[in-house]
């Protein structure tokens, strides 16, 4: 059976069903991880960090709450939080 045929297949299981595939699916994941030498667990690191290259870069999903720093968190002009009982300094 192919990929896209097994994907396909999923929504038509049960959830039970596919918790099994799931979990089968990352049991195989794990014991090839394990047996894996560590040259070949670095290279396979070395090409995760290549491909999350394009999630951190300018513009990615990723990222876009970054256009938010340096803004307020929240504002609150009736309130002095710092001055007040309800805030605790640590």
């Amino acid at each position: 059976m192919e990929t896209k045929e097994i994907l396909q297949a999923l929504p038509n299981l049960s959830v039970s069903d596919r918790l099994k595939i799931a979990e089968s699916a990352l049991q195989l994941v794990l014991q090839e991880k394990h047996s894996l030498t560590k040259d070949e667990q670095k290279r396979q690191l070395r090409l995760a960090a290549i491909t999350a290259i394009a999630d951190y870069a300018p513009g990615s999903e990723l990222n876009i709450f970054s256009d938010l720093e340096g803004e307020d968190f929240c504002n609150y002009p009736d309130e002095d939080f710092y001055n007040s009982g309800t805030y605790v300094q640590r």
